[in-house]
């Protein structure tokens, strides 16, 4: 392709749906135990997720350097290929403006280079991603590649109900959702992330949760938004059961299913069961 689609690894795509489009990555880092490591190095989430069960000492995480960018960027423009770079929502993490940084540092040659805020996280950025492949596969230039991305980021729809708030709240990333800290009944939160983690309600039990998820998957389908998704934190059997029931609606599979890594999953906690979609057409 003349148009290379960059991401970070916060999409957190099937890996094989990530090489068949040849999506190149750029990684964020988990920080534990005095260590720094490219999240894209670990693969054993189950064991990650079972020592953040102790909330006593969190791991921290930290953006890519513009380092890491230019490690990426400078090989695939001096190959000639324009780039669109799409990340993780800057209201969350400093990561776009990274990219940006980099592509400052390439100087003329950053011309080249279109990076874009998704202002979404997870499966939602990971729909940008692949509407931005679609479009390039389809020949267009890096503008018009952009363009699609920006487009089908304002059709975007994507929720995820979460165990508890107490991850949000002791990474700082609580936002809009603060007040619900307060409630005296076990609520199971309802969100999005629209630049930052955007509270949309609250439900007190994970039943409930679990059959708005599918009401919120009926109102993708009868908007037309028909490329759906879902994602999980160790939850895998609610995970299928959700994808079961989103079938049921649509008449056919998901674009994608997969878990949540360790970078958001470090500050949202296990649990997580997420679902979103935009119009097929775009992908």
């Amino acid at each position: 392709m003349a148009v290379a689609i960059v991401s970070d690894t916060c999409h957190y795509l099937p890996r094989e749906l990530v090489a068949e489009h040849d999506i190149k990555l750029v990684s964020l880092y988990v920080h534990r135990d005095g260590l720094a490591q490219r999240e894209s190095e670990i693969s054993d989430y189950t064991g990650y997720y079972r020592q953040l069960r102790d909330l006593s000492g969190l791991p921290t995480t930290s953006q890519p350097s513009v380092g890491d960018f230019l490690a990426v960027y400078e090989p695939l423009v001096d190959a000639g290929h324009e780039i669109v770079s799409i990340h993780l929502a800057g209201g969350m993490s400093g990561t776009v403006a990274a990219a940006q940084q980099a592509r400052q540092a390439l100087g003329e040659r950053g011309a080249r280079v279109q990076v874009i805020d998704s202002e979404s996280a997870c499966g939602g950025e990971g729909l940008i991603v692949l509407a931005a492949s679609a479009a390039a596969h389809n020949g267009g230039n890096g503008a018009a590649v952009a363009d699609h991305a920006r487009a089908a980021r304002a059709q975007l729809r994507m929720w995820f109900a979460i165990d508890t708030l107490e991850y949000l709240r002791r990474g700082g990333r609580i936002a809009g959702a603060q007040a619900w800290l307060g409630s005296a009944l076990k609520i199971k939160p309802i969100l999005t992330v629209e630049s930052e983690i955007t509270p949309i309600e609250r439900v007190r039990t994970s039943k409930r949760a679990f059959e708005r998820m599918v009401e919120l998957l009926q109102a993708l389908s009868d908007d037309g938004r028909d490329a759906w998704m879902v994602q999980h934190i160790q939850a895998p059997e609610e995970a299928e059961e959700l994808v079961a029931r989103g079938i049921e609606i649509f008449g056919f599979g998901p674009t994608a299913v997969s878990e949540i890594g360790p970078v958001i999953g470090t500050h949202v906690g296990p649990g997580l069961l997420g679902a979103g979609g935009l119009p097929k057409s775009f992908v």
